[in-house]
């Protein structure tokens, strides 16, 4: 019966995942043609330690994410841990009386940390002098264009739009939407740097945020550009003098974006970019699929199978503390890597609430391979990303409809 409902609904979705095969051939064809403008070849393969000068490898890396976000400069590191590294990296730029806006109401729940909303460190932006306000979105989580006109003033030093949902039951931040923001500030207050976090939405869409008016933008390599391949990392694109700035902060002034070994990665991080289109359109699959079977099992989803998508995550509203669980579990039971643990619930740096994370990955945190995870809060919410190939979100589906059949969390109309 299980194997049923999922075949039923990847015949129903079927003409909604066609929808995204001419952006993954716009995506791959837009990678390749950044590898060779490059000048892409064996010789980047090279080793680097130490203080790791005149990287070659390094260099054409790169080059290469210049190419596809169309930006002045990048700086693309294995010594980026994650995504909130590269986003911090960015907001270490502003200096104290600097003003920071966000757009897109409160951001997750690790950078109200750095920012200092959260928690009390003194190394917070908030306690370094930076001054912060938020746009509040719309009733409709959307950005809200006529209070973001109201809240940019001349002295505004930088904007700030999270284009994914982070834990929260809200659309995720589409393109199109970003640009227009970016109009709204660059009228108002042209030297306004505007900053995207980009995490999950790379070659979801055929543009990117840098395409549109973006002035940096960060992401993590262990997410979509790594394409499951890169084992760490992150990413800054945008203006050359805002990443120099940037790679200031993560080397040391003066020595910026002129030193940082690569350790042999050079290979594995080119090569997961290449392949980095097809990789993100299996996760789209799976995450089009379980909103399909959730759905039609009476839980609330977000986006729902038809709507646009602009990232790889899938919300889904589980009801109960057990059925998150259960669904985490049955991801866990479902992975190539330790299958045989249960995920449980603990306390994670950076956020307020206890969280399960399910994901037996080959790169420990990688939300490109199938993962799951949820705060321990009201309404328990699941967020599924990733998957690298299809078939194997497919499989996991399995796992989880049986988990939660087991436990008697599935209404019994619906088997």
């Amino acid at each position: 019966m299980i194997q049923t409902i999922i075949k039923k609904a990847k015949d129903k979705v079927k003409p909604i995942f066609d929808r995204y095969e001419d952006v993954k051939l716009f995506n791959q064809r837009k990678v390749l043609n950044a590898f060779q403008q490059a000048r892409t070849g064996t010789h980047c393969f090279m080793d680097s330690t130490g203080y790791g000068y005149h990287d070659l490898g390094r260099e054409t890396l790169e080059e290469i994410y210049t190419h596809i976000f169309q930006t002045e400069a990048a700086l693309v590191r294995p010594q980026i841990v994650s995504g909130t590294h590269a986003i911090y990296l960015c907001l270490s730029i502003l200096k104290p009386g600097d003003e920071l806006l966000s757009l897109s109401g409160s951001p997750y729940d690790t950078l109200q940390h750095i920012i200092g909303t959260k928690g009390d460190s003194e190394r917070s932006l908030i306690k370094k002098g930076i001054k912060y306000s938020e746009v509040p979105l719309d009733q409709d989580g959307l950005l809200d264009y006529h209070a973001i006109e109201q809240a940019i003033k001349p002295t505004t030093t930088m904007v700030m739009i999270q284009r994914s949902r982070g834990y929260l039951w809200r659309p995720s931040i589409n393109i199109e939407s970003i640009k227009r923001a970016c109009e709204i500030v660059a009228k108002i207050n042209p030297n306004c740097i505007i900053f995207v976090d980009n995490c999950y939405g790379e070659f979801v869409e055929t543009l990117e945020p840098t395409e549109v008016g973006a002035h940096l933008m960060a992401g993590s390599l262990i997410k979509n550009p790594g394409g499951s391949l890169a084992t760490s990392g992150g990413y800054v694109v945008g203006k050359e003098e805002l990443v120099d700035s940037c790679a200031d902060s993560l080397t040391a002034p003066g020595l910026g974006n002129k030193m940082g070994p690569t350790f042999g990665l050079i290979r594995p991080l080119m090569q997961g970019l290449f392949i980095a289109p097809h990789i993100v359109s299996e996760a789209l699959f799976g995450a089009i699929l379980a909103a399909e079977v959730f759905m039609e099992l009476g839980f609330e989803v977000s986006p729902k199978p038809d709507e646009f998508r602009t990232d790889i995550i899938q919300a889904i509203r589980m009801g109960s503390k057990e059925s998150l669980l259960a669904f985490c579990e049955g991801i866990q039971k479902a992975s190539p890597v330790d299958f045989q643990y249960s995920p449980t619930p603990d306390a994670m740096p950076g956020y307020q609430d206890s969280v399960v994370m399910a994901g037996g990955t080959f790169i420990q945190g990688s939300s490109i391979e199938l993962s799951a995870d949820g705060p321990i809060r009201e309404p328990y919410i699941c967020f599924l990303q990733g998957g690298i190939c299809k078939e194997h979100v497919e499989i996991a589906l399995e796992f989880v409809l049986t988990e939660l059949k087991n436990a008697n969390l599935l209404p019994s109309q619906k088997l």
